[in-house]
């Protein structure tokens, strides 16, 4: 895939969302698909916005030069501030009622960290740009989420990333969370690039959905808290773990299909496309195999049969296929897809897009090349 190819995609994906969303119509237009016993709906909407703004952030943050980009950009930013308001102002339709949601379930405070990524990865367009009123109505609802104790999971870093956001929003925050989460990722490290999801080691992709990106970012944000020597261990960590996922590629641009939310499709790959956007990838990856492999994986999960016919998602991994979601899954949770996509955030002048394609190293491997012993990934 080429730069071209990769906001076709994203284009496809976020549209429904924006264009609803911006009109304050997101709950009336969206079609819900979720566990008949699980009543998500109350929470869908609010997770679409904050999923899909986590992954678009960084293009809406970056100054496009070809005019037709430029064009679809600022388009595309207006009407993230419009998905914001109305998600977050008390009287819009699409309101989520956070004061009630918040006490007796928590996922309010899952995609309010997500959102609130999305504010850091563009605090211009998501933060500085926003009106005062939706500015106001933001900052409200990141505090009401404090009512919430996560457990001991990657649940700690959604309370921390909120407090990042809070920081940056308002100059105030509660260093303790921060302090807390970072901590108990550092005793939970289990080696190899990985950390356990709590107490026990979980194998999913919980890694890149969550915990990785989210480390990486509290480093950035909070180093009179992190010293140097800890954000570079989180960093090789991450750096580690991303060169694990560019050989869970298959050649196919199928990949392991383990472990819970796997129906958040190429959101499995959010911290390699993270550690893209960074221009941190591991070595000996160049960045034009890993735009191939990530783009393999975007074809494979956002084909064709991955959208309904009004444009939204389908649960599923590879079209449609709703016994790959969880209880806790429905329409609006598949957004973290979107996060495939963080390299659209560089210019295209950067080398991820200017870089020649080539074969990741499953294709490599399997099409039988004699790969040299450097490139042996060893414990």
């Amino acid at each position: 895939m080429n730069r071209s190819e990769f906001l076709s995609t994203l284009l496809r994906l976020s549209r429904p969302v924006l264009e609803a969303g911006a009109q304050g119509a997101l709950r009336e237009t969206m079609t819900v698909e979720g566990h008949p016993e699980a009543n998500m709906r109350p929470y869908t909407c609010f997770e679409a916005a904050g999923r899909l703004l986590c992954g678009i952030a960084p293009w809406l943050e970056h100054e496009a030069v070809d005019p037709v980009e430029a064009e679809e950009q600022h388009r595309a930013r207006e009407l993230a501030r419009g998905l914001m308001s109305a998600q977050l102002d008390p009287a819009s339709p699409d309101y989520g009622n956070f004061e009630k949601l918040l006490r007796p379930h928590c996922q309010n405070l899952v995609d309010a960290a997500f959102l609130a990524l999305g504010v850091l990865r563009a605090p211009r367009e998501l933060g500085e740009k926003l009106d005062a009123r939706t500015r106001d109505h933001l900052v409200r609802v990141l505090r009401l989420t404090r009512e919430i104790r996560p457990p001991e999971n990657n649940w700690l870093l959604f309370s921390a990333t909120i407090e990042a956001a809070l920081k940056l929003l308002t100059g105030s925050y509660d260093n303790l969370r921060i302090d807390y989460a970072y901590r108990q990722f550092e005793a939970w490290y289990v080696g190899d690039g990985l950390y356990n999801d709590g107490r026990s080691f979980s194998l999913d992709y919980y890694n890149s959905f969550v915990i990785q990106p989210m480390l990486l970012e509290l480093c950035g944000m909070f180093p009179e808290l992190i010293a140097p020597e800890a954000a570079a261990r989180t960093l090789a960590r991450a750096r580690r773990y991303g060169a694990i996922l560019e050989r869970a590629v298959a050649p196919d641009g199928s990949f392991f299909a383990v472990g819970r939310s796997i129906a958040y499709r190429c959101g499995a790959f959010h911290l390699l496309a993270c550690l893209a956007l960074r221009e941190q990838l591991p070595d000996r990856l160049p960045p034009g195999q890993v735009r191939a492999a990530l783009g393999a994986v975007i074809g494979k999960t956002l084909g064709e049969n991955a959208f309904r016919p009004d444009g939204f998602l389908r649960i599923g991994l590879c079209g449609s296929q709703p016994g790959q979601g969880e209880c806790y899954i429905s329409t609006g949770s598949l957004y973290l897809a979107s996060t495939a996509f963080l390299p659209l955030g560089l210019g295209k002048e950067a080398p991820f897009w200017t870089a020649p394609e080539e074969p990741w190293t499953q294709k490599r491997i399997w099409s039988g090349e004699n790969l040299p012993a450097d490139h042996r990934l060893e414990a």
